[in-house]
């Protein structure tokens, strides 16, 4: 039985409009990506509290195991989600995953996060395994602006680049919110605020994927790195005027803690992921594209 929106809001701490005591449990089960953001940079580590990185990478059969242990210390968990560290849908490891939890832990959220490249393809897969809770990465829905924060898709085996790519991506996206969100799925869209790049856009962003479907939306700072290092984390004000920009149009969700896609506890409280994916080790391997 899909849960009433109100239920997840008031369950969710990723998606309810205050913050509130609620846990969640990151899997760290999907190593690999499908599309080349220029300011990501994952990582195995155990240093850095940002997405995209992860102490160690798991199997779909271990994961209910990993569950029972953060049951067991972190009584406040209402979530199961899966973060990455790469894209959930670039292979099947978080679909795999998430039909084993549905299976021994029916009463916990399901919450899964894309960029949304397969996400029309995949969707009768998420209805599938019961996922009650989308988050889709949308940067930009104009594809000239798009084509300047990703350098590549890998799409069916085809590598695409520039606005083609951008294209492709964008429209997936779309249509994968609004397909989703037709069936009661509640969806939320995160945008990594880029300084001069899609700063003067988010308006656009808002509007278009509330038209979408969308339910609820999440303006990210950027985290200078990799190939757009040069540029500057937006200031408390440009993020509170992108806020401001989008509030017309949609939800805004303000409290986003940059989790880990290992993360265990309560956002912006406590993390116990160290406790419970047992042998972390501080290393710096990078993962690859594809």
């Amino acid at each position: 039985m899909a849960l009433d929106e109100q239920t997840l809001y008031r369950e969710h701490p990723c998606f309810g409009p205050h913050k509130h005591n609620k846990g969640r449990i990151h899997l760290p089960v999907s190593p690999g990506c499908n599309i080349e953001c220029r300011f990501c940079d994952r990582k195995i580590n155990e240093c850095e509290n940002r997405p995209g990185v992860t102490s160690t990478v798991i199997k779909p059969e271990e994961a209910c195991g990993y569950i029972r242990r953060a049951l067991e210390k972190c009584p406040e968990l209402t979530v199961v989600g899966i973060a990455g560290p790469g894209d959930t849908l670039a292979t099947d490891r978080a679909i795999e995953t998430f039909r084993l939890v549905k299976k021994e832990f029916p009463n916990l959220i399901r919450c899964m996060s894309t960029n949304g490249l397969l996400l029309p393809e995949k969707a009768e897969e998420l209805i599938e395994v019961g996922i009650d809770t989308l988050t889709v990465t949308v940067n930009a829905v104009d594809p000239e602006i798009e084509a300047q924060l990703n350098n590549r898709i890998i799409y069916h085996g085809k590598i695409y680049t520039g606005v083609e790519a951008a294209e492709i991506l964008i429209r997936n996206q779309l249509e994968g919110i609004e397909r989703l969100s037709q069936t009661g799925m509640l969806i939320k869209v995160n945008t990594v605020l880029c300084p001069g790049i899609n700063d003067g856009h988010i308006e656009e962003i808002a509007c278009t994927v509330k038209d979408a479907g969308a339910h609820i939306y999440n303006i990210i700072p950027l985290i200078p790195q990799n190939e757009l290092r040069h540029l500057n984390a937006p200031t408390f004000y440009e993020l509170d005027e992108a806020r401001k920009a989008a509030f017309p149009y949609i939800n805004i969700f303000t409290h986003c803690a940059h989790c880990r896609a290992d993360a265990v506890g309560v956002p912006g409280e406590y993390d116990m992921g160290t406790d419970i994916y047992m042998g972390r080790v501080e290393t710096k391997e990078t993962f690859s594209h594809g």
